[in-house]
């Protein structure tokens, strides 16, 4: 059976909307084409009131979190936070396994057809087997700068990523936790373990005591790490931004993807691209919102082409699981971005960063990205406020 879906807009492979075409798929949802509306029967198409896109990618999600939902306070900062989440990790494993459940049908309804997740042990393992969405697991990994827990780090999450889901579509690579959290000995064996084509994820950038961590050796990490009976005797700052410590240490033979990126400038996006071509990054705004009360400076993005996807992260730092209600965000704070920008970061940015644009993305021939309709929008310019997603196929 063939499917002719028509809409006041449609966004095309090239990232612009237009008016009076049909997207054509077959009964599976893959992209047979796309066709100007007047060269067909107008009663052999299925009419829609908005705007027709493929499905979103969520490009960062910690779904293992999901039972933590409501449970850590919002604006404290990300250390405060950090602290939090390992306070509140631990429950019951049938409270943990119903939140992921729950939170995987709740990503599916809201359009994401695949996710770029963080994963620090197995437990959504079952679930990205039997999903519908794909998985691209990063088994992240931290040894906190302690050179003395590298092999312990190794050990653990070695077992870790034997356990992830490769399952079909779904992938998996080891990946740094963030800047401060990794020794040079865990970049090198990360830059060792993963094989040609992998997308390295990392979180940067996301609080002021980051940078300055690297910048001068002081800040709120250095008390953090006491805190927790470690020091950073052996630490020595470069004198830069923590993005140029990643720089340093990370293979540049990899996809990188930088998430949150809240502090960002557009010297760093240059330097970052200059080093690695295939450089992306991850925005999660309501994240961000939610830990810093902040939202990167969008245009350094925009001025520089970088290559912006979008992400949700976790129910801990978020109050749904939605790449279009990130969108909303974006729109309602920075409503210079026009509205086919973001929703091209939505979806084929992201499918590539996560190396899924060879089927997802798009509607490109052959593709089987997801149809969604975004309900009423009849207009790019119109509020995105009452706007809501419903899956078409």
């Amino acid at each position: 059976m063939i499917h002719k879906h028509t809409a006041d807009w449609i966004l095309m492979p090239e990232g612009t909307f237009e008016k009076n075409r049909v997207l054509i798929a077959d009964q599976t949802g893959t992209i047979i084409g796309i066709e100007h509306a007047e060269n067909h029967d107008p009663a052999t198409l299925q009419r829609h009131s908005g705007i027709v896109c493929p499905g979103f990618i969520n490009a960062h999600c910690h779904l293992e979190l999901s039972h933590m939902k409501g449970k850590v306070d919002t604006g404290s900062g990300l250390i405060p936070f950090i602290s939090n989440v390992v306070q509140f990790r631990e429950t019951a494993d049938e409270e943990i396994a119903d939140a992921i459940v729950k939170a995987d049908a709740e990503m599916f309804v809201n359009g994401i057809v695949a996710v770029g997740d963080i994963s620090n042990k197995t437990d959504t393992a079952y679930v990205k087997r039997i999903s519908a969405i794909d998985y691209y697991s990063f088994v992240e990994m931290f040894d906190f700068l302690q050179p003395a827990m590298t092999q312990k780090t190794i050990d653990q999450y070695t077992a870790v990523f034997e356990g992830q889901s490769d399952h079909g579509r779904n992938k998996k690579s080891f990946v740094p936790h963030a800047p401060y959290s990794v020794s040079p000995n865990l970049f090198a064996y990360i830059n060792k373990s993963n094989t040609e084509g992998a997308t390295i994820s990392i979180h940067n950038q996301e609080t002021p005591p980051e940078n300055e961590l690297f910048l001068s050796g002081s800040g709120a990490f250095t008390s953090f790490y006491e805190g927790f009976g470690m020091n950073l005797d052996h630490f020595r700052p470069i004198g830069k931004s923590s993005i140029f410590y990643t720089l340093q240490h990370l293979s540049p033979n990899f996809s990188a993807l930088f998430v949150h990126n809240t502090l960002t400038t557009s010297a760093e996006i240059n330097a970052a691209m200059k080093w690695n071509s295939n450089v992306y990054w991850a925005t999660c705004p309501n994240a961000n919102l939610y830990i810093e009360n902040r939202l990167p400076d969008y245009a350094a993005f925009l001025q520089t082409n970088a290559k912006v996807a979008i992400g949700t992260d976790s129910l801990t730092s978020n109050w749904q699981l939605s790449v279009w209600e990130e969108v909303k965000t974006i729109r309602r704070y920075q409503s210079f971005i026009p509205l086919e920008t973001l929703l091209t970061w939505a979806t084929l940015n992201g499918a590539e960063a996560l190396g899924y644009n060879d089927r997802l993305g798009s509607f490109n021939q052959g593709k089987r990205p997801g149809i969604l309709l975004l309900e009423g929008l009849l207009h790019p310019s119109q509020p995105l406020a009452d706007i809501n997603v419903r899956r078409l196929m």
